[in-house]
Order: C-alpha cells, then sequence, then structure tokens
C-alpha cells in the first residue's frame, strides 16, 4: 500500500505476484498493457519503505493479445485485394443491418437490452430475474422447473439459489416462486429455524435473530418447521402479527480487537483486521482474501487464471499480520472463479475458496460482514483497505507486515470521467482512494478487504481489491470489485458448496 501524504494511504490493485522461486507460469508469458499506454510488472514479494520515501506512480492492469505478425500472403494495399476487401464489407453490412433489425422489432423480454426504461424497485426486481436466469441457463434444469419454489430441479440447484437475502438491518427477505422478494414475520421463527435458514445459505448455524418494526402490507409467515429449503415452507400474507419481521444473522461479523491504522498506510496491529487472508502460491504470498464464514474466503478472480487455478498449490494464512509469523496453513478444497469474469475489462473480478477445514474462531480470525443487496456506501465515505502488497509501485518485494490506509468512496460517475477511467468503470466495480494521489493499495494486495463501518460499527466487505492506474497516482484510484453487485454469485456458491 502507498501513501504520499500525512494521511494513511491504500496501495493500488495489480496483476498476480508470483514467488520469484517458482517455475514460469503460462501466465507470465501474457504482456499486461492498458489504454494508457503503459505496461505493468509482475511482482513477486512485498518490501517495507519508508513512507515518508516512497514515489508513487500509476500502472493499469488489463491484458492485452498480441497480435501474431503478418503473413507473407497478406494483401497490403494491392488493388486486387481492395476489391475482395470491399465485397467482404458490403457482405458483413448487410448482416449487421440484419441483426439490428432482428433486435429492434425482435422480443422485448430481455430487461437487459431495455434497462434504461426500467426505475427504482422495477428495475431491481429486473436484475434479480435476470441474475436468476443468468444462472439457470448455465446449468442443466428440467422443463416443470419453478424458481425458488423449495424443489431442486436442476442438477446444480441453480433453479434454488439466491431466493434468500437480507435487507436493510438485517431483515430476512425471501423469493417464493418466481415471486418479488418479500419480508419474513417473526412470529414463528425460533433458534432451529434460524439455524436451518443459515445452513441452508452455507453457514454452519445462526448467530442471533431479532423482531424488527415493520408496517409492511404483505409479508411471508413460515409454517411448521421440515428439512425443506425456507422458500418452500413460508406463505404470503397480509402483514406481519404486532407488525414485526425478522432480522437474522448467520455469523457474528465485523468485529475489531484492535483498533489503530497501506501506500501511505501503516504497519497494522493483531487484530486489528482479523478477517484479512494471505494466499500463498507454491510458498510465496500472491494474493490477500477475506474470510466471509468457517468455510469460505473472498478474493479476486485473476489471482487464479491458468496454472494457478489448482487448488492443491494454495495455502491459506489467517491472524496474522507479519510474512515473518506465519501460522500454521489451511488448505483450499475448491477455487470458484466467477463463470462471467472478463481478464481484459476485468468485470466480475470475485472468486470464492472453500477451505478443506473450517476455521476456528479466535480475537485474532474472525469473519467480516456481507453487506445487505441494499447497502450503499455513499461518496466520500472513509473506508479501510489492508493487505500485504508492495508499498512502492515497481518494487520487487512485498510488505512483510500487514498495512492498512484508510481510503474515500468515489462516486462512479467521477471515476468513470474522461479525466480518470474514461467508462472502464461497470456496475460491478467501485472506486476508492484519494484522487490527489498518495493513498492507495498495490501490487500483492489483489483479492484483498475494503472495508467500511456500518451504522452499527461493525465492518462490512464493500469491495474486493481489483485493478487500478498506478500506485497512488493523482487522478487514478484503486479500483474494487462491488460486492453488493456479486452478492448473488457470492451467495449461490455458499449453497451449492455448503458444508
Amino acid at each position: 500500500m502507498a501513501d504520499n501524504d500525512t494521511r494513511d494511504a491504500p496501495p493500488p490493485y495489480y496483476s498476480v505476484a508470483v514467488d520469484p522461486q517458482t517455475p514460469p507460469m503460462t501466465y507470465e508469458e501474457v504482456i499486461y498493457g492498458d489504454k494508457y499506454g503503459v505496461t505493468q510488472k509482475t511482482v513477486p514479494y512485498y518490501v517495507q519503505k519508508d513512507l515518508a520515501q516512497v514515489q508513487v506512480s500509476a500502472v493499469i492492469v488489463t491484458q492485452r493479445v498480441v497480435p501474431p505478425p503478418k503473413s507473407p500472403e497478406s494483401c497490403g494495399r494491392s488493388a486486387k485485394c481492395w476489391g475482395g476487401w470491399i465485397g467482404v464489407l458490403l457482405l458483413l453490412a448487410l448482416i449487421v443491418m440484419a441483426i439490428w433489425l432482428g433486435v429492434h422489432y425482435g422480443s422485448k423480454s430481455y430487461s437487459g437490452h431495455y434497462e434504461s426504461e426500467c426505475k427504482g424497485k422495477d428495475c431491481e426486481e429486473n436484475d434479480s430475474h435476470e441474475k436468476h436466469d443468468d444462472m439457470k441457463d448455465s446449468d442443466t434444469c428440467s422443463n416443470s422447473s419453478v424458481q425458488c419454489d423449495g424443489i431442486q430441479n436442476c442438477q446444480e440447484a441453480s433453479d434454488e439459489t439466491n431466493c434468500v437475502r437480507f435487507g436493510e438491518g438485517g431483515v430476512l427477505q425471501v423469493r417464493t416462486q418466481d415471486g418479488p422478494f418479500l419480508p419474513v414475520c417473526y412470529q414463528g421463527m425460533d433458534k432451529s429455524y434460524a439455524d436451518q435458514i443459515c445452513e441452508q445459505l452455507g453457514f454452519r448455524g445462526s448467530y442471533a435473530s431479532s423482531p424488527v418494526d415493520s408496517k409492511t402490507s404483505i409479508a411471508l409467515t413460515v409454517k411448521l418447521r421440515s428439512d425443506k429449503l425456507i422458500q418452500g415452507l413460508v406463505n404470503v400474507s397480509t402483514g406481519c402479527l404486532n407488525e414485526k419481521t425478522v432480522s437474522l444473522e448467520c455469523t457474528d461479523c465485523g468485529k475489531q480487537q484492535s483498533a489503530s491504522r497501506i501506500i501511505g498506510g501503516t504497519a497494522s496491529q493483531l487484530g486489528q483486521w482479523p478477517w484479512q487472508v494471505s494466499l500463498h502460491f507454491n510458498g510465496g504470498h500472491v494474493c490477500g482474501g477475506s474470510l466471509i464464514s468457517p468455510d469460505f474466503v473472498v478474493s479476486a478472480a485473476h489471482c487464479f487464471q491458468s496454472s494457478m487455478a489448482n487448488s492443491g498449490n494454495w495455502r491459506v494464512y489467517f491472524g496474522t499480520i507479519s510474512q515473518n509469523t506465519l501460522k500454521i496453513p489451511y488448505y483450499v478444497k475448491k477455487i470458484m472463479v466467477n463463470e462471467k469474469y472478463n481478464s481484459v475489462s476485468n468485470d466480475f473480478d470475485v472468486a470464492l475458496l472453500k477451505l478443506s477445514t473450517p476455521v476456528t474462531f479466535s480475537n485474532n480470525i474472525q469473519p467480516v460482514c456481507l453487506p445487505t443487496f441494499d447497502q450503499t456506501f455513499p461518496d466520500g465515505l472513509e473506508c479501510r483497505t489492508s493487505g500485504f502488497g508492495t508499498t512502492q509501485q515497481g518494487a520487487d518485494r512485498g510488505s512483510t507486515s500487514l498495512m492498512d490506509v484508510a481510503v474515500n468512496v468515489i462516486d462512479a460517475r467521477v471515476c468513470n470521467s474522461s479525466q480518470v477511467y474514461r467508462g472502464a468503470i461497470t456496475k460491478n466495480m467501485m472506486c476508492a482512494g484519494d484522487m490527489n494521489g498518495g493513498r492507495d493499495s498495490c501490487q500483492g494486495d489483489s483479492g484483498g478487504p475494503l472495508v467500511c463501518k456500518g451504522d452499527n460499527e461493525r465492518w462490512y466487505l464493500a469491495g474486493i481489491t481489483s485493478w487500478g492506474a498506478g500506485c497512488g497516482q493523482r487522478q487514478k484510484p484503486g479500483v474494487y470489485s462491488r460486492v453488493t453487485s456479486l452478492l448473488p454469485w457470492i451467495y449461490s456458491k455458499m449453497q451449492q458448496e455448503k458444508p
């Protein structure tokens, strides 16, 4: 992490760092570059630097495929070739026109083609349906399958994932039979029911449930408990008894054991960021991650490309603030990379790791809270990012100490402006840092957490360190995967791989 300011600053996000002793990987042969005309060097380890002497600059991390050399038989600019090319271009123009007419006058059932026409809540519901349909399309399902009816009709159960979510205040919401998400009444909810719901989502039980005031005119009431999925155990009702819905917590999350404060950052104290993970590949730190439950770690998809997707070569370290004093590692049972991850645009840059054995929580090992689906992190909000990344762009080694730095959320419109990232920020990304430069994350921080404190004094995982133009450069803040946009995917994979 880097910070040239008197304030604490985080390091920029970059491509996967590789242990210098590790045999060359195929992915190292890919040339990294970007539309700014700069290239980026992969970084093996982290070094501690005198923060006052850190020089920051910026590099972006999108991959670029090198075109093959021109064939000797290539046409060049000959008249013969130009005649052939004109015919080809006319044919392509006709094809494009036919496709356009088909899209324009054809079926309008895909909400994505008409995104500008939906507003507010309607947009949210359309987006939810689209996410469900995307998952179902990639699975093998029977013709009679109905989403969220409590009956698994798809081979990978994609018809019954993403049927449960949490709203503001942890309010439990369930979707039934392709309908809208509705809050669940507190009446009839007990510890065994709460445990069942959390276990369905991939947790090992519930932490707490409590009643919340609600004047909703339509809600869901629970039936007698059975081994069915929660979406098959509720009835639509007009309101709730005593106007109480249920708030459910599956983990006791987001709590620091100490509270002191990466480029521009300072060394962290033990227990300060107890969800921080150090991911080692073939014996060296490569990426960061965040513990979200005893069995699952969230990280970045770009950390696990090519031959680095082999789970057997990874080790996971928890509860450490120094690469010199590592604890006994945990092993990775399965690496799940988002199927829509785009290595060029860095969109959908998220991965989920399932551990071979569950983590035992302690003062120094705690999960971070996943945000609610409707949680917002407004422009200017001060958050924190942490990691073992380099403290200077281009450094040969990362920091041996866990560093953290304060960064501010930057509005997506500003980050997408022509002076910053020129439209490269998708709805699955968010920016944080300092527009004046100095506070950012850097190589080796990839996959690590961007956390923001909620009103309840707990820390929520707002972002996953993904990419950026350099480390701490002016008008080139860090870019993070937006966790609220990726929650459906995270929960669906947790449910499919639940212990």
